[in-house]
């Protein structure tokens, strides 16, 4: 049986589970809750209220927390997402075009949807690049894919540049330093990303 998502997905005790992924993964980044603090230039107590799910928080903070845990703030939407263990996600998820993008988020300053829901072994992802400039660097701990749809992309791994087109798409592991931008106009692509272990 299939289930075809819906953009009134119940939200109840999502800023719970994205507090818990956030303490989850700065654990596994061997962080204390100063240092996240430090890295991300919000305070300390402020923090605290996020691991518990006490705390409202922008999006621009949610992508200084994701940036400093080495992960993307679509990633921690997902988490935010999940079931909270009870019942496990679709075996077949189904997301339509005619649905429109209900799950949009700021990565890497880019247009990013999630394509698939809940606590999955890889989070598929369509974004639009349209920045001409190259961004920050982004390195994590888990494999990337990239697959470029249209337009031309301009990938640097590990300070190596690659020019991708229509059809290209480059693997990498994690560790490998990366970042992306066009030349001119717009780059779609759909990257899957590999779930930091749960």
């Amino acid at each position: 049986m299939r289930q075809v998502v819906s953009p009134d997905q119940d939200a109840a005790g999502a800023e719970q589970r994205l507090g818990a992924r956030v303490r989850e993964l700065r654990r596994e980044r061997g962080l204390t809750l100063v240092q996240l603090a430090e890295a991300t230039g919000l305070s300390h107590p402020f923090l605290s209220q996020v691991e518990r799910g006490l705390a409202n928080f922008s999006l621009p903070s949610l992508r200084r927390i994701a940036v400093a845990l080495e992960t993307s703030p679509v990633e921690l939407m997902a988490a935010a997402e999940a079931s909270d263990g009870a019942e496990a996600p679709p075996r077949v998820e189904v997301r339509l075009a005619s649905d429109g993008d209900d799950v949009v988020s700021d990565f890497a300053q880019d247009r990013a949807v999630a394509l698939a829901r809940g606590a999955r072994p890889f989070l598929p992802m369509s974004i639009e690049c349209v920045r001409t400039v190259p961004g920050e660097v982004f390195t994590h701990a888990e494999d990337e894919w990239v697959i470029v749809l249209s337009g031309e992309l301009h990938l640097e791994l590990d300070g190596e540049e690659q020019v991708l087109g229509v059809g290209d798409s480059a693997y990498y592991a994690g560790g490998v330093a990366h970042r992306w931008w066009v030349g001119a106009g717009t780059a779609r692509l759909v990257t899957v990303k590999q779930q930091a272990s749960r």
